[in-house]
């Protein structure tokens, strides 16, 4: 059995692919993602190249083979259908759940994952609008074409559909601001020069910088 790193790694590049659109994944890419020197990538690189999950080239990077992608997308599975159980059964905030979910994903059963997927009537996404992939590795909820936020023109109306930023004082001020997933709202002001965008969700007016902006995905409404 892959032990629990293994298996954090395997995410967290298939993660990285599929956000860079890109098949190979950099040392140092990956580095930063899991919070670790390149030297000690480096070294799991090679055993997970060992073991048939990844080819792996010195300067290169790394990329997953069939039997590791297979793994990387069960994991992501489990992750993101158990963020969402703990969201619509117990009440827990959606900038609570990316711990639990990291603890709980790799000591559930497929049998338990699946009844949970069930349970929620076979998800598309999960809290933060990421596509929940089905038990035979496709990715569901994909089909929006969004885009980031602070793209869009002033006067736009859009609805969001997803944040990729999840560290937790990032989501609750978007609780506060009532920029979550499913909310729409009115881009009022859109400054490259000023690199600010203003939205305005209901009767609030929310500024945020293009960075910030660049994190929420959002569908434009016709």
């Amino acid at each position: 059995m892959p032990s629990l790193t293994v298996e954090n790694y395997l995410k967290a590049i298939l993660q990285l692919a599929i956000s860079t659109d890109a098949e190979w994944v950099s040392t140092g890419q990956l580095a930063a993602t899991v919070n670790v020197s390149p030297g000690t990538v480096t070294s799991m690189l090679k055993t997970l190249a060992e073991s048939g999950l990844a080819s792996y080239k010195p300067y290169e990077g790394v990329s997953l083979t069939k039997a590791g992608r297979n793994l990387a997308l069960r994991m992501l599975r489990r992750h993101r259908l158990i963020e969402l159980f703990l969201v619509k059964t117990l009440d827990l905030t959606w900038d609570q759940v990316h711990a639990e979910a990291e603890n709980m994903e790799h000591a559930v059963s497929d049998m338990l994952i699946e009844r949970i997927d069930e349970f929620l009537g076979r998800p598309e996404s999960d809290p933060h609008g990421d596509p929940i992939p089905s038990a035979d590795g496709l990715m569901r909820g994909t089909g929006t074409a969004a885009i980031p936020l602070s793209s869009c023109a002033a006067q736009s109306r859009v609805r969001i559909v997803r944040v990729l930023n999840q560290q937790p004082e990032f989501l609750r001020y978007l609780t506060e601001t009532g920029l979550e997933p499913g909310a729409t709202a009115t881009v009022e002001q859109n400054s490259a020069e000023g690199g600010l965008v203003s939205a305005r969700v209901g009767k609030k007016l929310v500024s945020l910088g293009h960075r910030a902006a660049e994190q929420l995905l959002v569908e434009t409404i016709r």
